[in-house]
Order: structure tokens, then C-alpha cells, then sequence
């Protein structure tokens, strides 16, 4: 994966440039800050946006003056799911024979620690994405969320799996078949997220309280030692990696979510998903504008696409399990 082409530090701004997705900054000593940046698309995660993410991921994980990483969004939205702009026009070909979203896992491979500051929406991919980093804070407002089969697909960046040796079999199952969202305080009360952050900001305060709150813990994080932090790390990891038609699909994917190792579980998740975009129901299902992807009270932004009629004439995806 190639690298920026002019990737630099303005020793003014600790400011990291050459990016059109994301922004990254240094805002305080061997923390670096990368915040999600489309927002006219409430934090899409398209194929560009996540090959930047994994592109300044890897320089702060090589980076020796690097010791914790803090992930954000904006105040509405962490991020509001996959790309569906990118994804309605893909058949079942395509995302197989280029493995769509396998790049989303190379965020597993980086060895110091991701601390996921989420405010607003974190739905689809971007609870996905949340619940690849290592700790989770939540602000108040922050709304997770599973809404796949409402599109007639599941999720395939590692939802099923993740969740399931989070909160179990019974919750995850019911989050991933009726694609309801849960709030910041089902999260900490689940152990989603390690707590809600509920302080407000004041006023002249760079950052939201939990992207504050998340970078006063990467700081205390970054004095320790690197060896011993990122050996805590792979420690935690190594110890919790076991854990209709598209109806059926999704529930097997979470029954089995229980019984393979999570890298076989993340395989088996991405094949199903990607067996889902040769269905009927996948192409009637991506006509339906869900609320919690990408149109917020009721705000049309530049990613809706005019195939999405259905949301459009307010009425239901006709599903018909073919």
C-alpha cells in the first residue's frame, strides 16, 4: 500500500498534511490524533478514506516518538457507516475477487494502542471500525449500531464477530436481525465502551470532552514504556480472540462468532457478506435510505444516489428472500 507522497509535521500546528480524508495532528507529546474528515458525508467509510486511515496508522505504529493513538470523528457523527455510494453498483464478483473490506482488518495488525474517541452516530462500518480500537469512549450523544440487514446484507467489517464476545450470542443476535441502534449508555453498560465521558465543554476548549478525555488517557498511556504497553496490548488481544436467506446467513455468522477463532470468524463474516450481493434482496435492499446511514434528520448529503428511490417515495424494500 503505497504511502503519501509528501507526508509532513508543521512544528507550529503539529499538524500531519496530505490528506483529503482524514486530518492527523500531534496535539500533544507521542499522541497522535486522527480525526475522520468528510463531514457532508457524515464520516463515510469509503475504500480512499480507509486506505488513508491505514496509511497513517502504519506511520504511527512505526513512528518511535508515537506511543498511543486517539481515533475521532465530529460532534454528529464518528462515523455514520460504509459507503453506499461506493458499495450499490458491486455484484457478488466484485467484492469476492477483491476481497471488498479486506483492508479494514489492517487495523488489527498495528501494536500500539487505538483509543476510539466516538460522539454521535457510530453505525455500520463505523461501529465497526470503533470496535477495532482498543478502548472505546463515548460522549452522551453517541449512537451504535448494526443496520445492515435493513439493506438486505450483514455487516462484514467484523461486527458479528466483535460484538458477540463483547456483549454474547442473545443481544448481538438481536442488534444484527432487527438493525436497532443502542446508546452510549447501553454501551458502557454492556462493556462497548469503557465509560461515557458526561463533562461539557467549556468554553475556549480545543476538542469535544471525549476527544479531551480520550487524549489525557493516550497521554497517560505514553508514559509507560512502549515494550511494556504494547505487550499489555497483544496480552488483552490474545485472550479475547475466541470469541430469510440474508436472515439465515445472518444468524449463522453469529452462532458461529462463538465457536472460531476471531481471524476465521472475520473470513467466514466477509465471505457471507460478500455472497449477500448476489441476492435480490441486497439489490432491492440498497434502494432503501436507511435513516442511521447517511441521512440525518432528514438532511439529503452528496452520498445518496439517485438508484436509492425507495427511501425517496417513502415506502418499504420489498423483500422477497431471492
Amino acid at each position: 500500500m503505497p504511502m503519501p507522497s509528501r507526508t509532513f509535521v508543521t512544528a507550529a500546528a503539529n499538524v500531519v498534511a496530505n490528506y483529503q480524508n482524514i486530518l492527523v495532528t500531534r496535539p500533544r507529546p507521542a499522541v497522535t490524533l486522527v480525526t475522520l474528515n468528510r463531514p457532508k458525508a457524515l464520516n463515510a467509510l469509503s475504500s480512499p478514506l480507509f486506505n488513508e486511515l491505514n496509511q497513517a496508522l502504519a506511520l504511527a505504529d512505526q513512528d518511535k516518538d508515537v506511543s498511543a493513538v486517539v481515533l475521532t470523528g465530529s460532534e454528529k457523527a464518528f462515523a455514520a457507516g460504509a459507503d453506499i455510494k461506493e458499495m450499490q453498483s458491486k455484484t457478488f464478483a466484485d467484492v469476492y475477487s477483491k476481497d471488498f473490506l479486506a483492508n479494514w482488518t489492517a487495523l488489527r495488525s498495528v501494536r500500539k494502542p487505538i483509543i476510539a474517541a466516538v460522539s454521535g452516530y457510530a453505525l455500520g462500518g463505523g461501529a465497526e471500525l470503533a470496535l477495532m480500537c482498543d478502548i472505546i469512549l463515548a460522549s452522551p450523544t453517541a449512537r451504535f449500531g448494526l443496520p445492515e440487514i435493513t439493506l438486505g446484507v450483514i455487516p462484514g467489517g467484523g461486527g458479528t464477530q466483535r460484538l458477540a464476545g463483547i456483549v454474547g450470542k442473545s443481544r448481538t443476535m438481536e442488534l444484527v436481525l432487527t438493525g436497532r441502534h443502542f446508546d452510549a449508555e447501553e454501551a458502557e453498560r454492556w462493556g462497548v465502551a469503557s465509560r461515557v465521558v458526561r463533562t461539557e465543554k467549556k468554553e475556549g476548549d480545543e476538542h469535544l470532552p471525549v476527544v479531551q478525555e480520550a487524549l489525557d488517557m493516550a497521554s497517560k498511556i505514553a508514559s509507560f514504556g512502549q515494550l511494556a504497553v504494547q505487550a499489555g496490548k497483544e496480552s488483552v488481544n490474545a485472550g479475547t480472540s475466541n470469541t430469510s436467506s440474508y436472515l439465515r446467513k445472518a444468524k449463522l455468522i453469529v452462532t458461529l462468532a462463538l465457536d472460531l477463532p476471531l481471524s476465521e470468524g472475520l473470513r467466514l463474516e466477509r465471505r457471507l457478506f460478500h455472497s449477500l450481493f448476489a441476492t435480490n434482496d441486497q439489490k432491492e435492499g440498497k434502494h432503501r435510505h436507511y435513516v442511521g446511514y447517511f441521512m440525518m434528520e432528514r438532511m439529503t448529503i452528496d452520498v445518496v444516489s439517485s438508484g436509492m428511490s425507495a427511501f425517496a417515495e417513502k415506502r418499504k424494500a420489498d423483500f422477497t428472500n431471492s
